[in-house]
Parts: C-alpha cells; sequence; structure tokens
C-alpha cells in the first residue's frame, strides 16, 4: 500500500480519538468564556471532521490531478451517473434486508448511534455536514478506496468486501447492528468495483445518509410511534410461535 494511504488512515484514526483530550478543553474553553457546552461536542465534530478532509484530501492531491483517483478503465460518465443514482436504491434494499434479518435474530431495531448524531444535530444544525456529507467521503476514502482497495489487489471481491465492511462496521461501535453495516459496506464495494469511480459509493453514501436525517429529523415522532407499534406486533406474534 502506498505511503500516502497509511497515512490517510493515521490521520482518520487521529481524528476519531481526537475528542479524547479535545472536547474536554473545548467544553472548558466553552464554560470560560460562558458559551452553552452542549455546543462543544457539534463544534468538535464539524471541526476535527473538516480538517482530517482537508488533509486527506491534501495528501491525495496528485492522484487527484493526474486523474488516478480513479482507476482506468472506468465506467463512462454516465454509466457513473445511473450506478450512483441506482447505488442509493441498493444501499436501501441491502439495509432493509439486513434489518430484516436482525429483526428475526431479535436485534433491537434503534440505531444509538444514529439517535445520538441526531441528538447533535437538533444542538446544531450544520453538524448534519459531518454525518451527511464530511463522514461518508472521508469513510468512503478509507474503507472502499483504500482498505477494501488494497485487498480486492490480494483476494477475491467477496473476500476483500468481507473484511473491509466488518472493519466499517465494528468502526461505527454498534456490534449489534454489524451486519446492517457490513450489508452497506458490501454495497459500495460493489459499486466501486463496478464503475471504478470511488465517486459512485461516495454519491450513494452521501445521498443515503442525508435522506435517512432529513426523513428522521422531519418525521421523527411518526417514525418512534411505528416503531413501537412493530415491536409490539412482533412480540405479540412471538407469543404464539
Amino acid at each position: 500500500m502506498k505511503k500516502e494511504y497509511w497515512i490517510v488512515i493515521i490521520v482518520y484514526l487521529a481524528m476519531q480519538l481526537s475528542g479524547i483530550i479535545g472536547l474536554p478543553l473545548l467544553t472548558m474553553g466553552f464554560h470560560a468564556f460562558g458559551i452553552s457546552q452542549s455546543l462543544a461536542v457539534p463544534v468538535w465534530l464539524i471541526a476535527s471532521f473538516s480538517i482530517a478532509l482537508f488533509i486527506i484530501l491534501f495528501l491525495l492531491r496528485k492522484e487527484m490531478k493526474a486523474n488516478d483517483f480513479e482507476k482506468r478503465g472506468g465506467s463512462s460518465a454516465g454509466a457513473a451517473v445511473i450506478w450512483a443514482i441506482a447505488g442509493v436504491f441498493l444501499a436501501y434494499l441491502s439495509q432493509a434486508i439486513a434489518i430484516m434479518i436482525e429483526i428475526r435474530l431479535g436485534v433491537d431495531m434503534g440505531s444509538e448511534n444514529t439517535q445520538n448524531i441526531l441528538r447533535i444535530i437538533e444542538t446544531m444544525p450544520a453538524a448534519m455536514l459531518v454525518s451527511s456529507v464530511i463522514g461518508p467521503i472521508l469513510e468512503e476514502i478509507v474503507f472502499r478506496k483504500i482498505i477494501f482497495g488494497a485487498m480486492y489487489k490480494r483476494f477475491n471481491f467477496f473476500i476483500s468486501a468481507l473484511i473491509s465492511s466488518v472493519i466499517f462496521a465494528a468502526a461505527h461501535m454498534e456490534f449489534q447492528h454489524i451486519l446492517l453495516y457490513s450489508a452497506m459496506g458490501f454495497t459500495f464495494a460493489f459499486l466501486y468495483v463496478k464503475t471504478k469511480r470511488i465517486l459512485v459509493p461516495i454519491f450513494a453514501h452521501v445521498t443515503m445518509n442525508t435522506l435517512v436525517v432529513l426523513v428522521q429529523t422531519v418525521y421523527k415522532d411518526d417514525i418512534e410511534r411505528l416503531r413501537r407499534e412493530a415491536e409490539a406486533l412482533q412480540n405479540f406474534i412471538g407469543g404464539f410461535l
């Protein structure tokens, strides 16, 4: 793997762990200046993710300038657009199938990670930029272009997608939903291999995250009601099995 790729991974990990030290310091600073401490988390997320994205794009600038950011022999622009749009539906389909399997296995439908993100966005709407745009871009570069891409040079698609998707799932720290995140990782890896354009899974990932956040924000009460009804129905049916 290229030296720049290792540095990208280190930058990504440093960003993920930066809050351990940076967030308490920012919280104390906000307290000292009389700024609401509840803003510390979204401000730190926006700052750390933005800085990481800037550094990573800077590290990959030569590839982007030389047009090596996309693999040679990739899909045409028109085909890439079609796959990018179709990829959104494929991502939702894989997610829906994974959710149904998880329900069968008795896994709680709720996602603490998603709820935390929504609470942060409620505190500062600008934080949606992280969950909907910056985050997905970073994840596709790290998990698909670099990790999956490096493994795909040595192994077949299934093994490469499986390992990189499990790592992608583990990075979200919701191990009860490892099937859900892995299914999405498989979908994005497929889009990358099919088109050889990292912008295609980036578009699908960004669009999916944006729609999820918008729907869960606008229809939050309705979704919670439907979730309770679904759980009640599941328990009711389970009582007869």
